[in-house]
Formats: structure tokens, C-alpha cells, sequence
């Protein structure tokens, strides 16, 4: 009997001893998930989030961290791998550096807009991408659509074409994959932190940048340049991912209502940076920008023959850009 009860309580402490260890689990067993994201609090995205948490509530306590206040920008996917985070927001860039596969969903001009884009992540070609994403660590839940890059320049030259941004200093957020973005549209692309384009524009240290218009709002970049040339030259998403070890542990209602909450808020949040998008091209046109579209076909053209004749493109998967094309007819 003292035999027993000795392995008992042994057993019970390495239970719970495990409990506590586990990422993911509480001593009540209740799933904990830590989402950390990059955006800001009044973003449309941590609206989104908040809203997830709402929902999966008598399933899980989702914690979200907004501001990489819990992981540094950027550091969210390899916190997933090395078990220390549970869910992030990741830049499709940030993939690719692990998936070469994955550039082709950062290159230009591949989608047409944010319908493109999900049914892209809904057909085969989406199967194939989210497989190779769980090849390395990370179950996707999301593409999560956050606006239509455009360039925005002080200078008050016309941009029409690509060449038009021949010798234009334009600020790209750092890594191989954004700087060929700012070159596939025929700029001279400058990596800088975000938090230092304003400055850099207000002293004439760049002279533009490119960000969906709901970023141009926020970070009130219209009140140093002088337009904004609709050249919609990528669709900006992130994925919202999931440990894929957490998520092969949860249960199928768990799954469920996760996913479901998932979908629901993200749908919502591409409809409201849609709005939001339309919204503002008449309010900065109203704070005295000249908001116009240049020749997109030219644009078009000439980015994807960059691309083409890269190294980026050696890595992607045979007939792919072609069935991405398709998608959208």
C-alpha cells in the first residue's frame, strides 16, 4: 500500500509537472493560445482578433498580443517552431525565406484583389502552398488581407510608368524579397523601419514609400508627400498560423469552432478594409493629394518580367502562376 501510494504521487507530480510544461495547456486543461500580431490596437486586424477570442471563449483562453508586445516583428514564425508561441501573425516573406515556394505569393501583380487572393487559398494551388507551410511547423487558419499596396511619393513628378520611378528613392521594408518588389516597379527601394518613414519623407531623406491607404491614414504619411499613384502592385496579406503540433492536438469540435471563428472575423475584416480603402481615396484627394491611377498594364507588364527572369521564379513550382491566373478569370 505504501508502494502504491509512493508511485501514485509521483505519477500525480509528473502530471502536473507536465501540465504546467506543455505549450497550450492549463492545469484545468483548458487549450491557452497566445496570438501574438504586429498591428496596432485600433487596427481592423485587432479588431479581428478580439473578436476570435470572443468566440472560441468556452473552448480556449486566446490571449492576443498586439504591437509585438509578446514577439519582435518578424521573429513569430521561428517562436512557433521552437514552441514558444502558439499562433502569429507571419508575413508570407518571412515563409519564404523557408519555403522559396512561398515567393511566389510576394511577387507583383500575382493577385487581383482580395477575392483573388482567397479563392487562390481555397483551391488546389492554396492546398499545395498550406502543405508545404505544415512541412515546416505552422498549420495556416487565414489568409488575412490588409490592403492594396500603392506608391506614395512627395515629389509632384507624374508617375505613368515603371520608368517614370527611374532614380525614385523609395522606402522598402527590409529583406531580399521587398527590395526586388520596390525594383520590379522600377524604383530605387531603400530599406528603413517604419517607424522612421515619416521623418525620413519630412526631410526629403526618401522620397516615398508604399503601404495600403488605411496605413497611409494611420501613420499620417499624407501630410509629407504630395500623391498617391494607385499602382494596387500587390495584395498585402499575412497568414494567421497555428502551432501545427497545438493544432493536431486539439480536438475536432475544437478545431471547429476555431477555424469557424476564424473564418467569420476575417471575412469581416477584408470587408472593412475594402470600405475603408474607398473611403480614403476621397479623403486624401480632399487633404489636397493628387490621387491617380497610372498605366497598371505597363506596371503589370514589366514587374512580372522582372520576376520572371529571377531567382525567385527557379523556385516555383511548375504551371503554378498559371493556375493562380486562372483563378481570377
Amino acid at each position: 500500500m505504501t508502494q502504491m501510494t509512493r508511485r501514485t504521487a509521483l505519477a500525480a507530480a509528473m502530471a502536473a509537472t507536465t501540465a504546467l510544461t506543455l505549450p497550450g495547456l492549463a492545469l484545468a486543461d483548458t487549450p491557452v493560445l497566445r496570438l501574438s500580431s504586429v498591428v496596432s490596437e485600433n487596427d481592423i486586424r485587432a479588431e479581428a482578433f478580439a473578436e476570435i477570442s470572443e468566440a472560441v471563449k468556452d473552448h480556449f483562453d486566446l490571449q492576443v498580443f498586439n504591437g509585438s508586445t509578446l514577439v519582435k516583428q518578424g521573429g513569430e514564425l521561428t517562436s512557433i517552431q521552437r514552441g514558444n508561441l502558439e499562433m502569429g501573425l507571419i508575413a508570407p516573406q518571412k515563409i519564404a525565406e523557408q519555403v522559396p515556394e512561398w515567393s511566389i505569393v510576394t511577387s507583383a501583380y500575382l493577385f487581383s484583389d482580395a477575392d483573388h487572393l482567397k479563392a487562390t487559398f481555397e483551391s488546389d494551388v492554396g492546398a499545395e502552398l498550406l502543405q508545404m507551410a505544415e512541412d515546416i511547423g505552422i498549420h495556416v487558419l487565414a489568409p488575412v488581407y490588409f490592403g492594396t499596396r500603392q506608391v506614395n511619393l512627395a515629389p509632384e513628378k507624374e508617375v505613368m510608368t515603371p520608368e517614370d520611378l527611374n532614380g525614385v528613392t523609395l522606402r522598402m521594408p527590409g529583406g531580399e524579397a521587398w527590395q526586388f518588389l520596390g525594383e520590379a516597379i522600377g524604383a530605387n527601394p531603400t530599406p528603413l523601419a517604419y517607424a522612421e518613414v515619416y521623418t525620413a519623407l519630412q526631410t526629403g531623406a526618401i522620397d516615398g514609400q508604399d503601404n495600403p491607404l488605411p496605413n497611409d491614414y494611420n501613420m499620417k504619411f499624407y501630410e509629407v508627400t504630395s500623391q498617391i499613384v494607385l499602382t494596387g502592385h500587390l495584395v498585402g496579406f499575412d497568414v494567421l498560423a497555428i502551432s501545427s503540433k497545438i493544432w493536431e492536438g486539439l480536438s475536432a469540435e475544437q478545431q471547429e469552432a476555431l477555424q469557424g471563428a476564424v473564418d467569420t472575423a476575417i471575412d469581416k475584416s477584408t470587408e472593412r478594409h475594402l470600405a475603408r480603402e474607398a473611403e480614403l481615396v476621397q479623403f486624401f484627394k480632399d487633404e489636397g493629394l493628387k490621387v491617380y491611377e497610372p498605366d497598371r498594364t505597363a506596371f503589370r507588364d514589366y514587374a512580372q518580367q522582372k520576376y520572371l527572369a529571377s531567382d525567385f521564379a527557379a523556385s516555383w513550382p511548375e504551371g503554378m502562376i498559371e493556375k493562380i491566373n486562372a483563378l481570377s478569370e
